[in-house]
């Protein structure tokens, strides 16, 4: 005879190993920083990386569709920071099949993972910027958290018209 709580317990593992990934974003064998690929990208050419930034721009070109994304450290839920400062650089990441631009507008942030195809040169305002190439194989669009309402103290009469309350009553000048 089996115990009461085995099936409980088998239910709550199974539930459990159910939702040990997410998305799939997340690449097996040893992780390969953004530094690690800025510095030398050919290197890396074929490896599966995933990358977080804030999307600086989405073009539409005759073969793919182009992202240039200010890269950002990855926090656990492989979700970007979103200071800033911590960033190491750009990165351009790309897509053959269509990938509409409208839905990617600047200040979006993403994670994409994808295999890294060398790097490209570009120009960033007065000089040309090396930017590594990641070929896009999944991607996640973070939405920006609502920050909760805030709450104006009232300054009204209040709920109680006694004889101290009066809705012309005001316990503080006009101003």
């Amino acid at each position: 005879m089996m115990p009461r709580w085995w099936l409980p317990a088998l239910s709550v593992l199974l539930i459990a190993s159910g939702c040990a990934t997410e998305d799939n974003l997340e690449s097996s064998g040893p992780r390969v920083t953004y530094a690690q690929v800025k510095a030398a990208p050919e290197t890396y050419t074929g490896q599966t990386v995933t990358f977080g930034g804030k999307v600086l721009s989405a073009k539409r070109l005759k073969e793919e569709t182009r992202l240039e994304i200010l890269q950002l450290p990855l926090v656990s839920s492989l979700k970007p920071a979103l200071d800033l400062s911590t960033s190491q650089g750009r990165f351009v990441a790309t897509k053959k099949e269509f990938l509409d631009p409208a839905t990617l507008p600047p200040g979006t942030f993403v994670t994409i993972t994808g295999a890294v195809a060398g790097a490209i040169i570009l120009p960033l305002d007065e000089t040309d910027y090396t930017y590594p190439v990641v070929e896009i194989k999944n991607l996640r669009v973070w939405q920006k958290e609502e920050e909760p309402p805030r709450i104006r103290p009232y300054f009204g009469p209040g709920p109680y018209w006694g004889p101290y309350w009066s809705p012309y009553w005001r316990p503080w000048p006009y101003w």
